[in-house]
C-alpha cells in the first residue's frame, strides 16, 4: 500500500485528493461509492498498475480528503462529474477507462455521456447504468428504508452523529455487506439494526476500519448524504441516454441491490443492455456488494480482462 502515491490539485477552487500508482499510457480513473473513499480501491491500483496501468481515485468533493464544498447541501452529480474532467485537465489525461462502484456508476456513466471523447469504457460493481430521468428511489419500500431515511435533511444527521465516524463506517459496511435491504422499524434509525456484538465482514480489517474512519472524521457526512441520497431528482437533461463505449458489470449474486424494486428482472432479463448495448454482465455467487474488496484477486483478473480486451 506503501506504493501509492497522494498528490492535491486545485480545480474549480477546490483542492482535491488524488491516489495515484502506475505510469502507463492507458489511464484508469477510479470512482468510489458510499461509504468508501480512494481507500476502497487499494487492490485494484496495485494490480492494474503492477499490469501496465496508470491508476488514478480521487475523493469527491466534501469525502475524504477532499476540500468540503462551501455548501455542501448544494453539490450535485453534475459538480462531480465537472470536477472529473477539471482534474483530468490539469493532469493531462486526454482519455480513460472509468470503474466505479456503487453510486459511482452514476458520475461514470454521466463522464460517457457528456463527454463521450473522454472515456474508452466503462467497469461497474454493484450497480448498473440505469435511467436519467429524476426519480425517487424505494416507492415501493417501507418508510423505513434506508435511502428514504437519509434522504430526509436532518434525520441521518441525527442518527449518524450518535457515534464516531468510525462507528458509522462500522455499522453500514455490516448493513450493505448482507443480502437484505436495510430497512427501519417505525421506533428505530439505521444505525440501530446493528448490533455492537456482530462482527465485521472477514475480508475487511481493524486497520481498513480505522482509515476509513480516520477519512469521514474529517470530512463528516453532509456532502456524502447530499450526494448521492439526496441528489436522484437532479436532472441532466442528456437527450440521447444510449451509451455508446464497451463496458462491464460485475455483480454479487448476494448484493442487497438485487432487493431494489425490478433490480433484479432489470440486470437479469436484457433491460440494462436498452442503455447499455456493449455491456457484459458477470456474477459471482458468493459475491456482496463490496465485491473489489471481498473478492479482490478474481474482481482484479475481471477488470484487466476487460480493459486489456479494450486498450
Amino acid at each position: 500500500m506503501e506504493q501509492i502515491q497522494h498528490k492535491f490539485v486545485t480545480v474549480r477552487g477546490l483542492k482535491f485528493h488524488i491516489a495515484e500508482l502506475g505510469n502507463g499510457s492507458n489511464v484508469v480513473l477510479f470512482l468510489h461509492g458510499f461509504p468508501e473513499i480512494w481507500y476502497s480501491w487499494r487492490h485494484q491500483m496495485i494490480a492494474l498498475a503492477n499490469a501496465g496501468f496508470r491508476t488514478l481515485a480521487p475523493d469527491y468533493r466534501g469525502y475524504g480528503l477532499s476540500d468540503i464544498p462551501p455548501e455542501p447541501e448544494k453539490a450535485t452529480f453534475v459538480d462531480i462529474v465537472t470536477d472529473l474532467v477539471a482534474i483530468l485537465d490539469h493532469l493531462g489525461v486526454t482519455k480513460v477507462f472509468v470503474v466505479a462502484k456503487d453510486f459511482g456508476a452514476r458520475p461514470a456513466y454521466l463522464l460517457t455521456l457528456l463527454h463521450p471523447d473522454r472515456v474508452s469504457g466503462i467497469v461497474t460493481l454493484g450497480v448498473p447504468h440505469v435511467p436519467l430521468e429524476p426519480q425517487k428511489r424505494g416507492e415501493s419500500l417501507p418508510e423505513g428504508f434506508y435511502m428514504s431515511r437519509w434522504r430526509e435533511p436532518g434525520r441521518a444527521e441525527a442518527d449518524f452523529g450518535r457515534f464516531d465516524a468510525k462507528t458509522v463506517v462500522r455499522n453500514i459496511y455490516i448493513l450493505f455487506s448482507r443480502s437484505e435491504i436495510p430497512i427501519a422499524a417505525e421506533n428505530q434509525e439505521i444505525m440501530d439494526l446493528v448490533d455492537t456484538s456482530i462482527p465485521l465482514p472477514p475480508w475487511f480489517t481493524e486497520e481498513d476500519l480505522a482509515t476509513y474512519g480516520a477519512l469521514y472524521e474529517k470530512s463528516g457526512f453532509k456532502t456524502a448524504l447530499q450526494v448521492p441520497y439526496r441528489s436522484f431528482a437532479e436532472d441532466f437533461g442528456i437527450a440521447d441516454p444510449i451509451v455508446k463505449v464497451p463496458a462491464l458489470l460485475i455483480m454479487g449474486c448476494k448484493d442487497y441491490v438485487f432487493k431494489f424494486h425490478g433490480m433484479e428482472e432489470y440486470i437479469k432479463f436484457g433491460k440494462a443492455k436498452e442503455l447499455v448495448p456493449n455491456l457484459d454482465i458477470i456474477y459471482l455467487p458468493e459475491g456482496t456488494h463490496f465485491v473489489q474488496e471481498q473478492s479482490p484477486e478474481l474482481v482484479n483478473e475481471l477488470i484487466l480482462d476487460f480493459l486489456q480486451g479494450h486498450v
